[in-house]
């Protein structure tokens, strides 16, 4: 089987779990290291020619990460493309297992169930805390409704001051951020890089959870460490 993937995680997932089946990648795509597949260019900008060239059998996309265009591009070349919704971490389980076995016909990936494992060894979280989480800067945006980034941290204790609003990824001024009342902000170095120099300064009144993007947004086998990675920096 032949598979091209335009979701970083997800090629993760597919290379990690049988690495002879991915034959295309984008060039966000910097997992596992070393990757030899074929890059076709953005997640938002895939070159359609480039990945039909490559004769895939399934080609992997994301309802978030991808456009509809480029998938029905592909679609209409007469490609089958898979199209991921995940948006909690149940859905992620649930995706990875779909995409693996199911659709790639794999026998299941025992990181899979070792992430499973370790999610659900986690210990009851205590009184939330309320947190912003921002995504962006320039203009400030930060997590809203409705995502996976989210779920993760409810899970470990940390309630996203904005889960309730109309956007999944609403832009806030900063004087509002700085008023809504929250214990910390969170700061992921994806898609914004924040750093301990970009970022912690304009939240000077919050104490500031610098975590790994990765652990934060990506579904694939680094759930199996997220559990622990965004505990140690969340505490």
């Amino acid at each position: 089987m032949r598979v091209v993937s335009l979701v970083p995680s997800l090629t993760e997932a597919v290379a990690v779990t049988a690495p002879g089946l991915l034959v295309g990648a984008t060039d966000w795509c910097t997992h596992p290291a070393g990757l030899a597949a074929t890059r076709i260019g953005g997640t938002k900008n895939p070159d359609v020619p480039a990945i039909l060239a490559l004769r895939p059998d399934l080609v992997v996309a994301n309802e978030e990460e991808n456009r509809e265009p480029d998938l029905a591009a592909l679609r209409a070349a007469g490609t089958e493309v898979l199209v991921t919704r995940i948006r909690t971490l149940d859905q992620a389980f649930e995706g990875l297992d779909g995409l693996l076995v199911t659709a790639c016909g794999l026998a299941r990936p025992r990181w899979l169930d070792e992430a499973e494992a370790a999610w659900a060894a986690l210990p009851p979280p205590r009184a939330p805390r309320r947190a912003i989480v921002p995504i962006w800067r320039r203009p400030w945006m930060v997590l809203g409704r409705d995502t996976f980034a989210g779920d993760l941290l409810a899970r470990l204790g940390v309630q996203n001051v904005y889960a309730d609003h109309a956007e999944r990824y609403p832009r806030i001024p900063l004087d509002v951020l700085e008023a809504v009342g929250a214990d910390l902000v969170v700061l992921p170095d994806e898609p914004y890089r924040f750093t301990p120099d970009d970022g912690p300064e304009a939240f000077p009144a919050l104490p500031a959870a610098l975590v790994d993007g990765r652990y934060l947004t990506w579904y694939g086998p680094s759930l199996v460490r997220a559990p622990a990675a965004l505990r140690a920096a969340l505490r």
